[in-house]
């Protein structure tokens, strides 16, 4: 698992205060909380947001990074991956790196993530910013007409930071029977975050609630010219 280096003790107060106010989730998945809340603590996520806005890293809001892109508010971040409930052996699939904070916090508590992009500047600035910030076990791929990473599946887990319009089965074929699948799933602007198991018979479906999320962009998902 990577280990973080280069963040600024400036902002680890207002993190802290950020981490005590939005956490833990509850429900069924509180198991791994301590976990994510640790390695929360340790993702420097002023990093990864762009110099305009960094007053507002430790917001618990939604930031622009650019290209119509966002990172995600830290409260979807947690709860989102307390629901994927990895283990430190995994190797799991992030399907719209951004500006890589997400996969930086799942480096924390796996054995490597993939991590797919589809806009190239955005792939290109997320790589240099782990390599810079030394998170090596995560991996930043431009996404080109396909749904998630299908020449290294199956993965221990999926996580996609964008809304698709409905539940992508090409990515339950990815996945590895009785592990999950996190992704919001609606309308433009409006999902509802879902937590999905392979199982031997099929899936299982939880629902943790509304969100809202860019669009995911290609096969099974939202076409471009729709957007």
């Amino acid at each position: 698992m990577a280990k973080e280096e280069g963040n600024t003790d400036r902002f680890a107060a207002a993190r802290n205060e950020l981490l005590d106010s939005v956490l833990p989730s509850a429900g069924r998945f509180q198991r791994s909380d301590e976990r994510v809340r640790a390695a929360m603590r340790r993702v420097p996520r002023e990093e990864f947001v762009p110099p305009e806005v960094i007053g507002d890293a430790y917001r618990n809001i939604a930031l622009p990074i650019g290209e119509g892109q966002t990172i995600s508010q830290p409260l979807i971040v947690e709860q989102m991956t307390t629901a994927l409930q990895t283990r430190p052996s995994d190797r799991v699939l992030e399907i719209g790196a951004g500006s890589g904070y997400q996969a930086a916090v799942l480096s924390l508590l796996v054995a490597e993530v993939i991590t797919t992009e589809r806009i190239p500047r955005l792939a290109d600035e997320a790589r240099a910013r782990l390599r810079r910030l030394k998170y090596g076990n995560v991996r930043v791929m431009h996404a080109l007409n396909e749904l998630g990473w299908k020449k290294e599946a199956p993965y221990d887990g999926i996580i996609v930071t964008a809304g698709a319009p409905e539940l992508p089965l090409q990515l339950l074929d990815q996945l590895m029977p009785g592990r999950n699948l996190v992704i919001p799933v609606g309308a433009l602007g409006k999902q509802e975050l879902l937590v999905v198991k392979k199982t031997a018979s099929g899936h299982e479906i939880d629902n943790l609630g509304a969100c809202a999320f860019v669009p995911l962009i290609g096969p099974e998902a939202w076409p471009p010219d729709s957007i």
